[in-house]
């Protein structure tokens, strides 16, 4: 999992970025591992979403941030001295400044932004959240473009309009206009927004810490960023911004933080990094669109049935997935013949 984490689309099959002794054969079934974390990450994420919503009833979102991060860097933790050994703890020529900020943004701005707005949104909460996660493939194309200087591959580009297209039809049920004029969470709807793009800034700031493996950069970025979390849950608590939370609510929100911090924290976190690192950001967060659906799915199991019209907008997005997919490897193919 060492392998150099670019910001272009195809760089496992480009012979000049493999690493020594590793040989182009390899490459096909290191981009399927990458294909099966990403969707196992954004899964597992999917299903936060309604699990928050109970979970908020019970407490302020930057309290549960905090609580969450320190069962999941524990756990990240234990297997980093575990995997790494006290190695592991050291910078090794990185930024930890960069990592702290990147941990503050990802973790802290993430947590905060999105619960929040969650919150805000009320009984549609989960569902917008979910939802908003899917624009994050287009922020992922706008930061590689203003990062690399360079232009996103157009059949991609179209293939993340499409998926998002497929999404938006399972969350309206194919009536967008009627959903246009009704009154919108707009302040839920921005931080929620904001919550998605500190995400897309932590996933492509991987990239810059090549001397790190997928978990350590998890591992300290997590621990960094808890922090920024615990510091501005001083301050909120300080200010009375927010209250500190009774015993009976931390006990309501154990079953929650048992999924929220070992599942998804713990797992989903590190497999959507160990998924990123072998697929490039920016072919990674194209799967955040599986996240919306998963949330659709937990909803449907306590009464909400798929119309028509959702099932035609959850293959939609499916298709797109497969056929960018399809697309990476054809022009990753081409672009190694002509090596």
């Amino acid at each position: 999992m060492n392998t150099h984490l670019g910001a272009g689309v195809t760089p496992l099959h480009d012979p000049k970025t493999l690493p020594p002794g590793v040989d182009a054969g390899h490459t096909h079934e290191a981009y399927g591992k990458g294909v099966v974390l990403c969707v196992v990450a954004t899964v597992l994420m999917g299903i936060m979403f309604p699990v928050m919503t109970s979970a908020l009833t019970h407490i302020d979102p930057f309290t549960f941030t905090s609580l969450r991060y320190l069962v999941a860097g524990t756990a990240f933790l234990m297997l980093l001295l575990i995997k790494e050994g006290k190695r592991g703890l050291r910078a090794c020529g990185e930024s930890i400044g960069l990592a702290w900020l990147l941990g503050s943004v990802g973790f802290c701005g993430f947590g905060s932004f999105v619960f929040l707005g969650q919150q805000l949104a009320g009984r549609e909460g989960a569902l917008t959240a979910s939802i908003m996660m899917a624009t994050q493939p287009m922020m992922g194309l706008l930061v590689n473009s203003v990062v690399r200087r360079s232009k996103p591959p157009l059949f991609s580009l179209l293939f993340v309009l499409l998926s998002f297209a497929g999404v938006s039809l399972v969350v309206t049920k194919g009536n967008i206009a009627a959903v246009l004029r009704e009154p919108q969470h707009y302040s839920a709807n921005v931080l929620i927004v904001l919550g998605a793009l500190c995400w897309v800034i932590y996933t492509f700031g991987a990239s810059r810490f090549k001397q790190w493996s997928a978990l350590k950069y998890t591992t300290l970025t997590t621990w960094l960023g808890l922090t920024t979390i615990i510091g501005l849950n001083v301050l909120l608590f300080a200010c009375r911004v927010v209250p500190i939370p009774s015993t009976a609510s931390l006990r309501s929100i154990l079953p929650h933080l048992l999924y929220m911090g070992p599942i998804a924290g713990f797992i989903a976190i590190l497999c959507w990094n160990m998924g990123n690192r072998i697929l490039t950001p920016l072919n990674g967060v194209l799967f955040m669109d599986v996240l919306p659906l998963t949330t659709f799915v937990v909803s449907s199991t306590i009464g909400v049935v798929p119309e028509g019209v959702q099932v035609v907008g959850a293959c939609i997005t499916g298709a797109a997935l497969i056929l960018n997919n399809l697309f990476l490897r054809s022009r990753a193919k081409r672009v190694s013949s002509a090596l």
